[in-house]
C-alpha cells in the first residue's frame, strides 16, 4: 500500500499558479485605474502591487481574488500557469 501511494505522489501533476503581471497592469489601465488608486481599493500597498505587475512578486490566493474582483474578472484571467511533475520540482 505504501509503495502504491508513493508511485502515485511520484506521478502526480502540480499546477504552479503565477500572476500575469502585465495582464494585471493592462486591465487596470484599461479600467481607468491608477497604480495608488487600484492598491488603495484592493486594500494592499502600491508599491506591492507593482511589484506583482513587474513579475518580482506573487501574491497570495485571497489578494489575487481582491484583484481579480476588483477587475471584473475571474483569477485564473490574470493569471499564468506552468505544469511540471514532481519529478521536475526544485526540493525545498
Amino acid at each position: 500500500m505504501a509503495f502504491q501511494l508513493f508511485r502515485w505522489l511520484s506521478s502526480t501533476t502540480v499546477v504552479h499558479v503565477q500572476p500575469d503581471g502585465p495582464e494585471i497592469r493592462r486591465q487596470r489601465e484599461e479600467r481607468g485605474y491608477g497604480l495608488r488608486g487600484f492598491a488603495k481599493a484592493a486594500h494592499i500597498n502600491h508599491g506591492y502591487l507593482s511589484r506583482i505587475e513587474r513579475g518580482l512578486r506573487s501574491p497570495q490566493p485571497e489578494v489575487m481574488a481582491r484583484i481579480a474582483r476588483l477587475l471584473g474578472c475571474r483569477i485564473v484571467d490574470i493569471q499564468r500557469q506552468r505544469t511540471e511533475t514532481n519529478d521536475e520540482r526544485e526540493d525545498c
